[in-house]
């Protein structure tokens, strides 16, 4: 499924994704499911006002503790508007970031194994969010999106139908449509 490139020797993958490695990965995970068993972390640390700072580091997979090539940060707070800094996304908008990345990997990473070259992906997202629910002010509006609308563009080597199942397989297997669409559990553990 791959070729190579000869004047480096190394593989040109489909799409950037190694599905090789990936449909090997899937293979092991099937021989061996404990291997499938992972659990991501993230560390949160508060700066000022409503302004806090994410970093991810390390995280456990394929039977063991792994770490990222670098830690990665990124900064949430609120907007302007709301008497904040704006020194990063709002913790929403992360949700909408994380939603539109995973199906768009997934995309990229199905095309790949079925053969289809992708020349483009892009896409946008929208999510409805009645602040009067999480400001307190009606204890019947919902704290969280309302309804979100997900729009992608393809273009690749494909029909219209196929580069649709692509989206249609993508978000089928999108662990964050998964966290979005079905309610998962949360324990919170307070220290002082």
């Amino acid at each position: 499924m791959s070729t190579t490139d000869t004047t480096t020797h190394r593989p040109i993958h489909p799409n950037g994704v190694d599905i090789e490695a990936i449909l090997g990965a899937r293979d092991l995970m099937t021989e061996t499911p404990e291997l499938a068993q992972f659990q991501f972390r993230a560390a949160n640390q508060w700066i000022t006002g409503v302004h806090s700072r994410t970093s991810f580091d390390d995280f456990f997979g394929v039977g063991g503790e792994q770490h990222h090539r670098r830690v990665f940060t990124f900064d949430a707070d609120h907007p302007e508007l709301f008497a904040a800094t704006d020194a990063g996304p709002t913790p929403v908008e992360f949700v909408l970031h994380a939603l539109a990345s995973c199906i768009t990997a997934g995309i990229a990473s199905v095309a790949a194994n079925r053969g289809i070259t992708l020349h483009k992906v892009t896409s946008t997202i929208e999510g409805d969010l009645n602040l009067q629910g999480l400001m307190g002010i009606d204890a019947d509006v919902r704290n969280g999106y309302t309804a979100l609308r997900l729009s992608f563009h393809l273009e690749g080597d494909a029909s219209t139908e196929e580069l649709e199942r692509l989206v249609a397989q993508s978000t089928r297997r999108s662990a964050v449509f998964d966290i979005v669409t079905n309610g998962t559990p949360v324990a919170i553990e307070v220290t002082a």
